[in-house]
């Protein structure tokens, strides 16, 4: 069957939407933020360990995680704070109790917090789905003074209830879906939710952890993707996301790369970047007439 959660529009079918300014992209960093319990499995895993057998604690991967928190994320923010860049992070809830650091520098800085549920657990694992996500955007009110106003599932994962429940619970923005170049309306049985132009193209785990490329490789993307995108965008804007995580894109050998990003579209005219809210609220006014 077809998409379920939106009426099928081709792109180029449809209404210009024009970014403030005449921009013609949108850059949306989003950095993931995590919390791996180290009761568990590991989430993922960089080192496999000898004949195939699952050990909790698994020492070496969780260091491999916990290194994105202790310094790669720190380089990160580095880079988007030396070109004046605010990003959205999206945050596993824990984290706020965990690594309360990170959260309180983000803010500080002007980041948007992108509800991430609780911890790194798909929610399909959830006993009670509605409970992890009311708990997730408790904490991190909680914790910031500000109810986040958009959720991205760990692994991208849902449920056929979620937007359903995220609506519900005033969730007003989704990043599950990466099958657009422009936000769009969800269905969704009570009040509104918009999908938001998250990727799996500009996203670290499929290029380094999947797809197994050297490090200059989401530079080289990011720099074609966005070509593609600013040249359509002079017709009708487009919304281009970055996605990274700390443990990977936050390693010596990969962060000039993630610098290069930037550097390269600053040299361009008719950009902006904007967190995933900013994203939502242009979005809003945009298609209100």
């Amino acid at each position: 069957m077809s998409n379920p959660r939106a009426d099928y529009s081709p792109i180029f079918d449809r209404k210009p939407l024009k970014l403030p300014g005449g921009a013609r992209v949108a850059v949306w960093p989003v950095i993931n933020v995590e919390e791996w319990d180290i009761n568990e499995a590991m989430a993922r895993t960089v080192l496999p360990t000898p004949q195939g057998a699952t050990v909790i604690p698994d020492i070496p991967n969780f260091g491999w995680f916990d290194y994105g928190l202790r310094v790669g994320f720190w380089r990160m923010k580095q880079v988007l704070d030396n070109y004046g860049i605010r990003a959205t992070v999206s945050l596993n809830a824990s984290v706020c109790l965990s690594y309360p650091r990170i959260v309180e520098e983000s803010v500080k800085s002007g980041w948007e917090m992108l509800a991430h549920s609780y911890i790194q657990r798909v929610i399909n694992k959830e006993p009670d789905e509605r409970a992890a996500i009311r708990r997730t955007i408790s904490t991190i009110q909680e914790f910031t003074g500000k109810a986040p106003r958009g959720w991205m599932g760990p692994g991208l994962a849902e449920t056929f209830d979620t937007p359903d429940i995220l609506a519900e619970e005033g969730i007003e923005y989704v990043a599950d879906w990466c099958n657009d170049d422009q936000p769009y309306p969800m269905k969704v049985k009570s009040g509104s939710l918009v999908a938001l132009p998250y990727t799996v193209e500009l996203n670290d785990i499929p290029v380094y952890l999947v797809q197994h490329h050297r490090s200059p490789e989401l530079f080289d993307r990011a720099k074609d993707h966005f070509d593609t995108l600013y040249r359509e965008g002079e017709e009708s804007s487009r919304i281009m996301c970055v996605s990274t995580h700390p443990y990977i894109t936050g390693a010596a050998h990969r962060i000039k790369y993630y610098d290069k990003i930037f550097e390269y579209i600053k040299q361009h005219d008719d950009v902006v970047f904007m967190t995933g809210e900013e994203i939502l609220d242009w979005y809003t006014r945009a298609t209100k007439s």
